[in-house]
């Protein structure tokens, strides 16, 4: 089967997050003072052959904590759904 995964990488909120910040910041400028906080991360999606679900869950897993992010500084989440 072909699964697809979605899959959210973020920086872990005890560090610094510069490109979210500048655009907190700019958010004052263009008129929206009310939106605080930005972090700026990224979005991936790849789709899995595997036999199941949780076989997909174990592939996608595997990539996130090998190439996707860097644990020391990011966190991740995703959602795997038949393709």
């Amino acid at each position: 089967m072909k699964f697809k995964a979605e899959i959210d990488v973020m920086p872990l909120d005890a560090l610094l997050d510069p490109q979210g910040k500048a655009v907190t910041n700019s958010m004052k400028n263009i008129g929206l003072p009310e939106i605080d906080g930005v972090r700026i991360g990224r979005h991936v999606r790849l789709f899995v052959e595997a036999a199941t679900k949780e076989q997909a869950e174990q592939k996608v897993e595997e990539a996130c904590k090998k190439l996707l992010s860097n644990q020391i500084m990011e966190s991740y989440a995703y959602s795997v759904i038949p393709a």
